[in-house]
């Protein structure tokens, strides 16, 4: 199980999560062209800024209750991207995100950069609206910021004007306030720390616009732009709205919509102007069980109205395209993609990584032989299925086919400790290692509904014999060596296991996945026990791989 201790060291400072490149999607075509779309992975709510160079993109998304919230990626070019960093550490308060908080937390951030810093806004729906910033993208942000205390504000942008005032635009959460499809502009301090006006309804949806939220704040050529969807998540379309003064009234129009592309409910997102005078949208399609995903469209303005997208018709509303040719960015750079395997060859847990809550100590810890160590979680004694597990270490899911292979030593060190792989969302299903007395059952844990409280189904697919036993009678354990793996296509999993990481052996029953709460289906490790005194097994993660096979 160990890794040369002499290798892990002199490995770590040759890493470099800039030159993944991801086995199953790469949206670059290697010929001047990409592929939509550019992120295909749950980066919900997109939202981009060009950087102080003005040849660096930044992006972030909605990350809801997991931590660390905020992915930060960067590009050089609009399609190639990689993640380096998150932009909070902690959901507060902690003693409502130390438990798990499914769908709450962290909706539709806005990054923008002013005056030599990054912002980022965003809204939680139960405590107000929060702002971090930093002069480095890639280091440590502030402590969040609550601007505006109060229920509701969601999905919020910043604008400084050209006068050094500070604008607010946000949506409106129905399911908190009892109404929706609104859009408010407000005046925010020079420096966007507090509120110092009230509220304006800028928009009113209404029917023919129903859920319009997700408003980005934009200023052009002396017109003030808000660009929002509408229609909802899977089925809506993109609008844009311009006025000559920030509190409107604006005039809208849809600027793209599906029409007769394969691309669904097409927008909420980011509008991008590079350094070569081009013009591009960021905006997310739902993808069902595999969440949003970030696509990337051309933009061209007629009669000072975007078109995003290809106006096939001529009616100046677009239509998303599957391939294009990449932005000009004024040179060619390396292919890369988010990081999805895992050596756990660092000292530093790797950034494709969240849990389910705020990180405790005891979830887990990366160590200095080669493997991360996941403790098992000690469930309450009301438990009744892992919607209410903390310390699940999960990532995206990083396409529509892929294979997941993971190398792993169990230690448990009483009755009904369990570790293993899992596919995590209202519905999951499980592969792990479940010791009974002194051997280790290989079990299939599945429940569909968890987010409505069902039961767990348990099917016990083979007895394994330890792989080494302790000893001493010195709170002694029982160990399992195997190596576990889950294939998924078109929605569908199958799991796997080997004693020699050679000769795999499909078990169990196929599983259609299934997405979070506003979150796509989460895969990556689970490591628990029944609510007892003793002392805690570990889940011991040599590597965890992601492949075409």
């Amino acid at each position: 199980m160990m890794k040369s201790i002499f290798l892990v060291l002199v490995a770590v400072p040759l890493v470099s999560y800039s030159q993944y490149r991801s086995e199953v999607w790469s949206p670059d075509n290697g010929d001047g062209t990409y592929t939509n779309p550019v992120i295909n992975a749950d980066y919900s709510d997109p939202d981009a800024c060009v950087g102080a160079s003005g040849s660096d993109f930044y992006l972030t998304s909605s990350s809801f209750n997991c931590i660390p919230g905020l992915p930060i990626l960067h590009s050089k070019d609009l399609v190639n991207w990689e993640i380096i960093g998150h932009a909070i550490k902690q959901l507060t308060p902690e003693y409502v995100f130390n438990k798990t908080q499914h769908g709450n937390g962290v909706w539709a951030p806005s990054i923008r950069y002013h005056n030599g810093e990054y912002y980022i806004y965003w809204g939680d729906p139960d405590y107000g609206v929060f702002m971090v910033k930093t002069k480095d993208p890639a280091g440590d942000w502030s402590k969040p910021v609550c601007v505006i205390p109060g229920k509701g504000m969601i999905d919020t942008t910043p604008l400084w004007d050209d006068d050094g005032r500070c604008y607010l635009v946000n949506g409106w959460a129905g399911s908190r306030i009892g109404f929706n499809s609104v859009l408010s502009v407000r005046e925010l301090s020079s420096d966007g720390t507090c509120a110092i006006s009230n509220p304006v309804i800028v928009f009113d949806g209404g029917n023919a616009n129903h859920t319009t939220e997700g408003p980005k704040f934009y200023k052009r050529d002396g017109w003030y732009w808000i660009m929002c969807p509408a229609g909802g998540v899977a089925t809506g379309w993109q609008l844009a709205m311009r006025s000559k003064s920030p509190f409107g009234p604006y005039e809208s129009k849809i600027v793209m919509a599906q029409g007769k592309s394969d691309i669904n409910g097409p927008h909420q997102g980011a509008w991008i102007h590079t350094l070569q005078g081009e013009d591009w949208f960021l905006h997310f399609q739902d993808k069902g069980a595999y969440g949003r995903v970030v696509l990337l469209e051309p933009v061209k303005w007629k009669e000072n109205w975007p078109v995003i997208g290809i106006d096939k018709n001529g009616d100046s509303c677009g239509e998303p395209v599957r391939k294009y040719k990449k932005p000009n960015v004024g040179k060619s750079y390396p292919v890369m993609n988010p990081t999805e395997s895992d050596e756990f060859n660092t000292p530093v847990l790797g950034k494709q990584w969240q849990w389910q809550a705020n990180y405790q100590q005891n979830f887990g810890q990366p160590t200095c032989y080669g493997y991360y160590r996941l403790y098992t979680n000690k469930l309450s004694d009301k438990f009744i299925n892992l919607w209410e597990a903390p310390n699940l270490l999960l990532q995206k899911t990083p396409a529509d086919k892929f294979t997941v292979t993971t190398k792993i030593r169990f230690a448990s060190k009483a009755e009904n400790q369990y570790g293993g792989i899992i596919m995590m969302g209202m519905d999951y299903s499980a592969l792990v290692l479940k010791r009974l007395n002194d051997v280790f059952q290989l079990v299939q844990i599945t429940c569909h509904g968890a987010d409505k409280g069902k039961d767990e189904k348990v099917n016990v697919l083979a007895t394994l014999q330890p792989t080494e036993r302790d000893p001493l009678q010195y709170q002694p354990a029982i160990y399992e060596d195997v190596y576990l793996r889950m294939s998924v296509d078109a929605g569908k999993l199958h799991f796997f296991y080997s004693r020699d990481g050679k000769k795999f052996l499909m078990v169990g029953e196929e599983f259609s996945i299934k997405e979070g709460k506003w979150i796509g289906a989460k895969m990556g490790l689970v490591s628990e026990e029944p609510y007892s005194k003793s002392n805690r097994g570990y889940l011991d993660v040599d590597w965890f791989r992601v492949s075409n096979k």
